[in-house]
């Protein structure tokens, strides 16, 4: 049986448009046709790609520090073992080593385009992923975070002008908008954006879709404002053919979800409709048991994130130059104990690893301080955080993103330059 695509109606989802998309929306009365719509491409500022690692990846392996012998004290059977050896370590710098499932990333690594960081993450005590997500989303630590409800992407939106038209400013990929983006207006949900339409049987739908104008035309802000910016934006994205979407340069997207959000990223990027920040989530990467870095589930995860960045780089690496208005941010809650456990696994630990690619990207690079693995200098058995995310959050977005206004994006935090953009 074929299903009408279905558009959850959430008027909270919409609360947060700005009223100059209401403008827009309400002056289109012919619902927006496929037109040029003024977006990043005319500016200096980038559409930032959110790409949270949900379950705490094990930056350990994703990136192995193979030069510190003491991984393989603590991690005798799951250690990515030094380049040249079977499986071995490919090797980065001369110290660190992306483990083999990674190596789709090679040539953007090569090329200057993507550096990682390590022995990274929020220095906060709490092993959880509920809050450590929630904290890392939201932009603050435990010590910060009273009364904050807004994540440091819609705080970002917030304080700067939109880069487009405004009526589509962030989009999470996802079935509810994440919590990086909660609070900045004209931010939606759409978990597929070829198929965002109003649910129901098509020979009622135009009927339907009237009758919803004219009540929400009459009603004031915000409800009239959320319903009126839900058909624009259906209409918006509706001039994109994501379903004929050809990459650039031959890219190969991987057959996933995951995989199917970068191309409607890449899509949605190069439409230039002005969007500012994107959210594209891979999630299942809590692995207590049976790591598998080599061959198994651990492996599989990172051979699926490494061959959708690395189609993604390959995609917008294009005529036009859309890379050099794109910056990714890959990055997870927490990482892992340093030490093995009897399940050939991996606890929730602390320090981690993030990825960052993109045209104006110091790649080429890991980005440490590196703490070392010796016993005295683990916390708590974890590796230690000598970097705070937040640092190279507030330099992408203060040097790719026009924010100005770092202090109310990090409430609490002064960040440190790391060097992390040209």
């Amino acid at each position: 049986m074929t299903h009408a695509p279905r558009f959850e109606f959430d008027r909270r989802r919409f609360l947060g448009t700005s009223a100059a998309g209401a403008a827009a929306a309400i002056a289109t009365q012919a619902w927006l046709p496929r037109v040029s719509w003024a977006g990043t491409a005319g500016t200096s500022r980038d559409t930032i790609v959110i790409v949270f690692l949900r379950g705490g990846s094990d930056g350990l392996t994703m990136c192995a520090p193979y030069a510190d012998l003491n991984l393989y004290t603590l991690r005798p059977t799951l250690a990515i073992q030094p380049p040249g050896n079977p499986n071995g370590a490919l090797d980065l710098d001369g110290f660190f080593g992306f483990a083999p499932a990674m190596a789709p990333l090679m040539p953007a690594y090569q090329a200057g385009n993507l550096a990682v960081v390590h022995a990274t993450g929020l220095m906060d005590p709490s092993r959880s992923h509920f809050d450590m997500q929630r904290l890392m989303e939201f932009g603050v630590s435990s010590a910060t975070s009273g009364g904050i409800s807004t994540g440091w992407a819609g705080r970002t939106m917030q304080t700067i002008a939109p880069a487009g038209s405004g009526l589509l400013r962030g989009m999470a990929i996802e079935n509810s908008v994440s919590r990086s983006l909660a609070g900045g207006p004209a931010c939606v949900a759409v978990p597929d954006p070829a198929n965002f339409a109003l649910a129901g049987q098509a020979n009622t739908a135009l009927g339907r879709r009237a009758a919803l104008t004219t009540m929400h035309t009459a009603e004031p802000f915000p409800l009239g404002t959320a319903g009126l910016n839900a058909f624009a934006t259906i209409d918006l994205l509706a001039t994109i053919d994501f379903v004929n979407y050809v990459p650039a340069n031959g890219a190969v997207y991987p057959t996933t979800s995951f995989g199917r959000k970068l191309e409607s990223a890449a899509a949605l990027i190069k439409a230039d409709l002005g969007i500012e920040f994107i959210e594209a989530d891979l999630g299942g990467w809590d692995q207590h048991n049976q790591l598998g870095p080599i061959t198994g589930t651990m492996a599989n995860l990172m051979d699926e994130l490494a061959r959708g960045l690395a189609a993604f780089h390959s995609d917008l690496s294009d005529v036009a130059g859309t890379l050099g208005r794109v910056t990714v941010v890959c990055m997870s809650e927490f990482g892992r104990r340093a030490q093995e456990n009897g399940s050939a696994g991996t606890d929730h630990g602390h320090g981690n690893c993030l990825l960052v690619l993109g045209g104006h990207v110091a790649g080429g690079q890991v980005i440490s301080s590196w703490p070392t693995l010796a016993p005295a200098s683990l916390d708590s058995g974890d590796l230690a955080i000598t970097i705070d995310y937040r640092d190279i959050l507030a330099e992408i977005l203060t040097d790719r993103a026009a924010c100005t206004s770092l202090a109310t994006v990090f409430p609490g935090f002064v960040p440190t330059d790391r060097g992390i953009t040209t």
